[in-house]
């Protein structure tokens, strides 16, 4: 049986004063209560009363218009009519008396707003969130400032979409008077023409995380690394896929142009790459320009000469490293003392370690076992599509059993199972999961471990996750 859940006087103020005649809800709009613009804001955006929008944004009494998760861009609709009450806005020499409005954000955040004024979620309408529309009665007209508007940038196509370019134009208009922010900017093989027109537009310095997925070449990078060395915010940078043939020496200077501008980068954190064929060789061109202790660093399924380990080893920005990710390089080309070396040296504060398709062998594994037990923050390992036998397995649940925030372990299934020609054999398999409960049980700490396939027989990927877990969980006394 449904029960009837009867609407708020709060919706159906606002449902009636539309429906009554939309000049007159413009009109009221100066003596309306705070609590009701939100959820006549909503009405009228879904019922497209573009007048009264308009009007809304006019008088808007929050500091923030949290519009990005209300639409699914690059919907236009609307949000040309918010557009337009901005530009009324934006004409006057000063602030009319009941707006508050400093931001107009284009984000997909903003739920938690809409759902609180309009009753789905949990809100106290205390004093202090009421009074200030009362103050605003008092106050002197004040000096318009610019306005920020916040977007994510998610540049995948060759030619901007319908939106962007009616965006951007309608900002390029309106220089002096809009500040575009943009925290994240994800790039996936836009012609740079078209990328450096739009972050024409863009404070270059507000942007936070940076994502390139782009099939470029080296020389396509440097062109476009003056405007990453403006990005003096980035706190995560992620770089996939360029591509170099073969290393010239014209080479050589544009990568020089590339890594020069990580010298700008103060507030880097997070730095990923992968498949930097590029810096086989050259890995220390990008670690002597770090300005910051980094916090995670990746550089996976790529090529490193034992020259590159030496000087990440001796890095002083990566000493600190909460996250590593080695996953996809061959380990196995260079000692492994140099991991030991690394991972002594990150031991203190190391939480996620990922060596995934390393190439490590049973030799390997057991020269970093008394680093890795040293590792005592670490949560995340990873070995999986390595080549390590059960002795050595066992030696490694042994040497991890100490590690008292490890929950999450990825390991290989021993090589005894699989046949000679490769194949995984079935019964072999569970035999060793047997076994390996059977460890578990021995240490006594409740642990769970996932074992994978170096090859998955279901999909062909390199790792395979269809494996069930080993779980022991510790009886509980009577």
């Amino acid at each position: 049986m449904s029960t009837w859940i009867p609407s708020r006087l709060l919706d159906l103020a606002g449902t009636s004063l539309l429906r009554d005649n939309e000049a007159s809800a413009v009109t009221a709009l100066e003596y309306l209560p705070t609590e009701l613009f939100p959820p006549l804001f909503l009405e009228a955006f879904f019922e497209r009363r573009i007048e009264t929008l308009k009007a809304l944004v006019q008088v808007w009494p929050f500091v923030r218009l949290p519009l990005g998760g209300l639409i699914e861009l690059p919907h236009v609709g609307p949000l040309q009519a918010v557009l337009d009450g901005l530009d009324v806005l934006l004409a006057q020499k000063v602030r009319p008396r009941r707006c508050k409005l400093r931001v107009l954000d284009l984000r997909n955040t903003g739920q938690r707003f809409w759902s609180m004024w309009s009753g789905e979620g949990t809100h106290v309408c205390s004093r202090s969130r009421v009074a200030p529309v009362a103050e605003d009665r008092l106050r002197t007209k004040q000096p318009l400032a610019p306005l920020k508007v916040f977007i994510d940038l998610y540049l995948k196509k060759r030619t901007l979409n319908r939106f962007l370019t009616y965006f951007l134009r309608w900002v390029e208009q309106r220089k002096g008077l809009i500040h575009l922010c943009c925290k994240k900017l994800k790039i996936v093989s836009m012609p740079v023409g078209n990328i450096m027109k739009v972050l024409s537009r863009v404070q270059l310095d507000c942007i936070q995380e940076v994502d390139m997925d782009c099939t470029w070449r080296l020389s396509t990078l440097a062109g476009f690394a003056p405007l990453l060395g403006q990005m003096t915010s980035v706190q995560k940078l992620l770089l996939s896929h360029i591509n170099v043939s073969a290393f010239e020496e014209q080479d050589q200077q544009h990568l020089a142009q590339f890594t020069s501008q990580f010298l700008r980068l103060h507030h880097l954190r997070n730095l990923h790459i992968e498949s930097p064929s590029f810096l086989e060789g050259h890995l220390d061109q990008v670690l002597r320009f770090l300005k910051t202790p980094l916090d995670n660093f990746s550089i996976t399924n790529c090529q490193l000469s034992e020259s590159d380990f030496t000087h990440l080893c001796q890095c002083p920005n990566i000493s600190q490293l909460k996250g590593l990710d080695l996953s996809g390089v061959t380990l196995t080309n260079f000692r492994p003392e140099l991991l030991q070396v690394l991972l002594e040296k990150v031991a203190a504060t190391l939480q996620e370690l990922d060596l995934n398709l390393c190439g490590i062998m049973d030799s390997h594994l057991e020269a970093i076992l008394p680093a890795l037990s040293r590792c005592s923050q670490l949560r995340t390992l990873s070995l999986g599509g390595n080549l390590l036998s059960m002795a050595v397995t066992e030696k490694l649940l042994r040497h991890t059993d100490g590690l008292p925030s490890l929950c999450a372990e990825f390991y290989p299934a021993p090589r005894e199972s699989y046949s000679p020609q490769g194949v995984p054999l079935r019964g072999r398999i569970a035999q060793l999961q047997a076994e390996l409960m059977e460890i578990l049980r021995d240490l006594g700490r409740p642990r769970t471990i996932w074992l994978s396939l170096s090859f998955c027989p279901y999909c062909g990927d390199d790792v395979c996750d269809h494996m069930e877990p080993i779980m022991y969980c510790c009886s509980t006394p009577a």
